[in-house]
C-alpha cells in the first residue's frame, strides 16, 4: 500500500475518511493488516506529507492510532494528550491539519479503562496534572446514572466508562464552537467531526454516529445543545 498524495488525499470525501478509519479497525480487530513497505512509505514522504483524517486520543500505549486504524506513514496526524481532554494548542494543531494540510476528518478517541478518567473520578491532585484532569470533570459532573455517592470514583467500572464516554462528546462539541476556522470547513462540508472509543479488551472502535458532525445543519444542531 503506496502513501497518500496530494492526489488521493483530494479525492476523498470527510465520509470516506471515515470509512477508511473503520475498515482499518476491522484489519485490526481481525488481525489482518494491509501490506506496506514504511521505508518505502516514509521515502515517498520525505518532500510533503498529506494525512487524510487528524485523530486526537489518549497518550495510553495501547491505544496507537496508526495500529489501532491499520494506517502507514503519512496517513494520519496523531494528536496525543491524557484524557484526550481539549486545550487551545490541540485545536490549533487540529485547525493547522484540516486547513493547512488538507486532512478530511477529525476524530476524538477515547477508550476503555482510561487512568485518566479514573483519576478525574476520583478527584486526584498531582502537580500539573491537577489542571489537566480539570477539564475532564465538567464530564463527572455530567455523569447523572450513578447516584450513590459511594459509587462515584473509579472502582466503579461502569461510572468510568460512562464518564469517559461523555468526556469524547464533550470534547467534539468543544472543537467546533472553539474554533470558527473547523466550524466553516465544517459548515461547508470540506471536514467532519466524529467521537469514538477503542475498546482495549476486544480492540474494536466504537465511533458515535450521534456525535458526527459534517454540514451546516449538524453545527446548527450541535450548537443548540
Amino acid at each position: 500500500m503506496r502513501a497518500h498524495t496530494s492526489e488521493t488525499q483530494a479525492s476523498i470525501t470527510p465520509l470516506k475518511a471515515l470509512e477508511i478509519l473503520k475498515e482499518g479497525n476491522k484489519r485490526f480487530v481481525n488481525n489482518l493488516k494491509a501490506h506496506r513497505d514504511l521505508l518505502e512509505q516514509a521515502n515517498e514522504t520525505r518532500e510533503g506529507q498529506w494525512p487524510f483524517a487528524v485523530i486526537l486520543s489518549c497518550i495510553d500505549s495501547r491505544t496507537s492510532v496508526e495500529l489501532v486504524f491499520d494506517q502507514g506513514l503519512g496517513d494520519v496526524f496523531s494528536i496525543r494528550i491524557a484524557g484526550n481532554i481539549v486545550n487551545t494548542d490541540i485545536i490549533g494543531s487540529i485547525e493547522f491539519a484540516c486547513k493547512i494540510a488538507g486532512s478530511k476528518l477529525i476524530v476524538v478517541l477515547g477508550h476503555s479503562h482510561c487512568g485518566a478518567i479514573k483519576g478525574a473520578c476520583d478527584h486526584v491532585e498531582m502537580g500539573n496534572l491537577t489542571e489537566l484532569l480539570s477539564k475532564i470533570q465538567p464530564a463527572v459532573y455530567q455523569e447523572t446514572q450513578t447516584a450513590k455517592t459511594e459509587q462515584r470514583n473509579s472502582t466503579n467500572e461502569e461510572f468510568v466508562e460512562n464518564v469517559a464516554n461523555l468526556n469524547v462528546k464533550r470534547s467534539v462539541k468543544m472543537v467546533v464552537d472553539r474554533s470558527y476556522i473547523l466550524e466553516q470547513m465544517i459548515e461547508k462540508g470540506d471536514v467532519a467531526i466524529i467521537g469514538a472509543k477503542h475498546n482495549l479488551d476486544t480492540g474494536l472502535v466504537e465511533f458515535y454516529e450521534d456525535t458526527l458532525i459534517s454540514n451546516k445543519k449538524d453545527v446548527r444542531a450541535q450548537m443548540s445543545y
